[in-house]
C-alpha cells in the first residue's frame, strides 16, 4: 500500500469561526473557568467582528457543549466532570485504535519522519518542563497518526474530542507529571507501527487512553478534596 503524507489544512473560516476558535482558546488557556458568562461585546471587540458573528459561534458552541445557556444570565463555561472525562476518553480510546486499524500499513516515509520528529521536539519539551508544548506536540503526534485517506472521518470527529478535553486547563495541565509516561507510550505505539504489528499498536493506544484517563480522573478528584 502506498502512503500519502497528509498536509494539515488550512481552510477559509467565516466570521463566526474565528470568534468560536477566539472562545475556545479563553477556555483552554484557563483564563475563562468552568461558570465563567461568555460576553458578546467583548468577545466582538477582540476578535474585531460585530456581535452578529460572536452570537452565532456561542449558539455553535452550546451545541458543541463548550457552553452552557444559564436562565436569565446567558452562555457560561460548560462544567468538566468525571462522567465526560469517562465518556470522551473512552470514546477517543476507541476512535483513536480504529484509525490505527483502518490504515492497516506499517509506519513510514514522511509521516515516520514527522512523527520522530515530534517525539524528538516531545523529549525536549519534558527536559524543558513545558508542559504546553508538550501538549501541542501530542495532539500533532496523534493526529499523525489517525489522518489517513483510510480514516479521514475518525480524524474529523477526533479533532473535536481533542479540543474538549483540553478545555478548562485539563489534559497535562493537570497532570504534568504523565509528560514521561506518555511519552514512552508514544514510542512504543510508533515502534509497533514501524514493526507493521497493527494490532499491537491498537492495543497500546487503547491503554494509553485509558492511563490519561485514570490520571486524570484522580487528578479531579483531588482538587475535589482539596476543595470541600
Amino acid at each position: 500500500m502506498t502512503e500519502t503524507f497528509l498536509a494539515p489544512d488550512r481552510p477559509f473560516r467565516t466570521k463566526a469561526e474565528l470568534a468560536a476558535e477566539h472562545i475556545k482558546q479563553m477556555i483552554m488557556s484557563g483564563k475563562t473557568p468552568p461558570g465563567t458568562k461568555i460576553i458578546t461585546r467583548v468577545v466582538a471587540e477582540a476578535v474585531g467582528v460585530s456581535d452578529t458573528p460572536v452570537r452565532e459561534a456561542i449558539k455553535q458552541l452550546v451545541s458543541e457543549e463548550w457552553l452552557v445557556e444559564r436562565p436569565h444570565i446567558g452562555a457560561v463555561v460548560a462544567e468538566f466532570t468525571v462522567a465526560n472525562v469517562r465518556e470522551l476518553y473512552s470514546i477517543r480510546a476507541a476512535l483513536t485504535a480504529l484509525a490505527l486499524d483502518l490504515h492497516a500499513a506499517p509506519l513510514s516515509g514522511q509521516r515516520l519522519a514527522a512523527v520522530d520528529e515530534v517525539l524528538a521536539a516531545s523529549e525536549r519539551a519534558i527536559e524543558g518542563g513545558d508542559v504546553a508544548a508538550f501538549a501541542r506536540l501530542n495532539r500533532r503526534y496523534h493526529s499523525l497518526l489517525c489522518d489517513t485517506e483510510e480514516s479521514r472521518i475518525v480524524h474529523r470527529m477526533l479533532q473535536g474530542l481533542w479540543a474538549k478535553t483540553e478545555t478548562a486547563q485539563r489534559g497535562f495541565r493537570l497532570v504534568p507529571w504523565r509528560l514521561p509516561f506518555s511519552h514512552a507510550e508514544h514510542l512504543a505505539i510508533r515502534d509497533a507501527l514501524v514493526a507493521g504489528d497493527i494490532a499491537r499498536a491498537s492495543e497500546l493506544q487503547r491503554a494509553h487512553e485509558m492511563a490519561a484517563m485514570a490520571a486524570l480522573i484522580q487528578a479531579m478528584d483531588a482538587n475535589r478534596r482539596r476543595q470541600e
